[in-house]
């Protein structure tokens, strides 16, 4: 996440809304829907763990989407235009954005259809496919995709070790908060096992599967006076990410 999808306490904001419903509007239940059959219908699964027979599933949908894709179509947003609209909106967007990329519908279709249902709000929407996609995408729902990869290798670091965060240079994506970069603080556990993600991240540094670490940071060392008192923050943060604290930090 870039700076603008994880704020992590900056000053004059304006007030924060607090919204307890998960969904607001009945629209946004379709497209969580959505992003979930894409999930499940992913080409990716083939290499997945565990491994889903997608290729004896009847869909037209032959592309990979994972929450990589999806979190990608937010961080692409200006940040203006990514206050401005809500969370599902941003799916929504992000959504339609890979569609026409990948050439399934064009914009001007995708307008075109918009405007029809703009029109008639009451029109029917297309009828369902093959009940073995559905079978595929509960599969999914039930098993889930590990990103678990064989046990830890050689990690660098150790419960205990004082680390530093990186300050990566911005890319088309990453794993890492805006506001833990450059702060630094202690290792409280090591995860068992090596983990891989989505998708690489480049020169950000996510590629192969690395130990991933959850790291407890002091609120006042991130936020000063305004840390909560008594408060602890902690950090689930990839190896890529991290560096052995200097002299001075310790």
């Amino acid at each position: 996440m870039k700076l603008q999808h994880h704020l992590g306490g900056l000053e004059n904001l304006g007030p924060v809304a607090y919204e307890p419903r998960v969904f607001v509007e009945e629209w946004e239940q379709r497209i969580f829907g959505i992003h979930v059959a894409m999930m499940g219908l992913s080409a990716h699964l083939g290499d997945a763990l565990p491994e889903y027979p997608i290729e004896d599933v009847p869909t037209a949908f032959s592309s990979e989407w994972t929450w990589a894709d999806l979190r990608k179509g937010a961080e692409a947003m200006h940040p203006f235009a990514y206050f401005q609209y809500r969370y599902y909106e941003k799916w929504l967007g992000g959504i339609s954005g890979f569609f026409v990329s990948q050439g399934y519908i064009s914009a001007e279709e995708l307008e075109a259809k918009a405007a029809q249902y703009l029109r008639d709000p009451e029109r029917a929407l297309p009828a369902g496919g093959d009940p073995r996609i559905d079978d595929q995408v509960v599969h999914y729902l039930r098993e889930g995709d590990s990103p678990r990869r064989g046990p830890a290798e050689s990690p660098a670091f150790a419960v205990g070790d004082r680390v530093s965060v990186k300050d990566v240079p911005p890319t088309e994506h990453t794993r890492l908060p805006g506001n833990l970069r450059g702060r630094t603080g202690i290792v409280e556990r090591v995860f068992e096992g090596n983990y891989g993600y989505f998708c690489s991240t480049g020169p950000d540094g996510i590629g192969e599967p690395m130990p991933v670490y959850i790291v407890r940071f002091e609120p006042a060392d991130i936020w000063g006076e305004l840390a909560e008192p008594g408060a602890v923050l902690y950090g689930e943060l990839y190896q890529t990410y991290l560096t052995p604290a200097m002299e001075e930090q310790r």
